[in-house]
């Protein structure tokens, strides 16, 4: 599980990398439960990033995942660090924060790796060929949908990504489902300061990523699950007060926590049956405090310039 350089102990809990094609039905999410169809609108990305190094090649080029939400047919919500510098049509593009293609996304709970032909046949120096067939076999698929441009935050920079650590993805072709994700009000979030909302409040994490991880092994993947969570700092990391939020990993009537793969994924607030309903998503999975996944954070939805970049996110990068 590569980590993320020059960020201290802070790691992307997202990008997964992808070093094999094909993968067994696991579980993810630390702790929680099997998703069992709650969630539709919550899918998985597999990204492409031209310029990412993989140890087994000997020219760039590397595969992720995340996790995101669609809050209609043909838009999905995830994280910053999972669109920066995504390829278009194989190539770096002329904007690492925008117009990249080399994004799939499929909802389904356990999206189908086995159409991908395995990375060891094209090792060592054929990595471009992987691109090409794994782009051609993932096109042709009926339940992985391309994306037709990625947008992420203007004033996102990868070497110190929470600060903006958002991104919408438009796809090529709708999705159409009965419901979709819903975004906050700003400063949503605020409601909950008080020690006494954060004892109440209750809200539900979903994502793709590992059931557990350690500095030499890691478990689980690729399978939607949820997970109950306490909202417990406004802190965030490193000072970053506000930008962030934490949210429990076990205990105080919670089942789990989030692990590297659930990066973008969502966290709904369910405190009441009637919020539940609304299927809002409050914030994205951004980051953990050290690779065993068991402190984590998430990155508000509810702040303004982020709902303003939501709303428009191609109008958001001025002239």
């Amino acid at each position: 599980m590569p980590l993320s350089p020059g960020r201290l102990t802070l790691t992307l809990l997202a990008s997964t990398a992808v070093w094999v094609a094909t993968t067994q039905p696991a579980t993810a999410i630390v702790g929680g439960a099997p998703d069992a169809g709650e969630h539709p609108y919550v899918g998985q990305l597999l990204f492409y990033v031209p310029d990412a190094a993989d140890s087994r090649f000997t020219d760039p080029g590397g595969w992720f995942t995340c996790s995101g939400t669609l809050v209609d047919a043909d838009t999905v919500v995830t994280a910053g660090h999972c669109t920066y510098a995504v390829g278009v049509d194989g190539s770096v593009p002329a904007n690492p924060l925008k117009g990249g293609t080399d994004v799939w996304f499929s909802v389904e709970e356990v999206p189908d790796f086995d159409i991908l032909p395995a990375s060891s046949t094209f090792v060592p120096d054929g990595n471009d060929a992987r691109y090409t067939a794994w782009s051609t076999a993932l096109d042709a698929s009926t339940t992985w949908h391309q994306t037709a441009s990625t947008f992420t935050h203007p004033d996102y920079v990868d070497a110190a990504f929470l600060l903006h650590d958002v991104a919408v993805l438009e796809l090529s072709e709708p999705v159409t489902l009965p419901e979709y994700g819903s975004l906050p009000e700003a400063d949503y979030l605020d409601t909950y300061y008080s020690k006494a909302a954060k004892q109440t409040g209750l809200f539900e994490s979903v994502g793709y990523g590992l059931e557990g991880s350690s500095p030499k092994s890691s478990v689980g993947g690729d399978t939607r699950r949820k997970a109950d969570r306490r909202l417990t700092s406004f802190k965030g990391a490193y000072g970053y007060k506000d930008i962030s939020v934490q949210f429990s990993h076990a205990g105080r009537g919670t089942t789990g926590g989030t692990c590297f793969g659930d990066s973008g994924g969502p966290t709904f607030d369910i405190s009441t049956p009637l919020l539940a309903e609304q299927n809002l998503v409050v914030a994205v999975t951004s980051f953990g405090l050290n690779a065993n996944c068991n402190a984590s954070g998430s990155y508000r939805l509810d702040q303004p310039d982020d709902i303003a970049f939501l709303e428009d996110p191609a109008g958001a990068y001025g002239s």
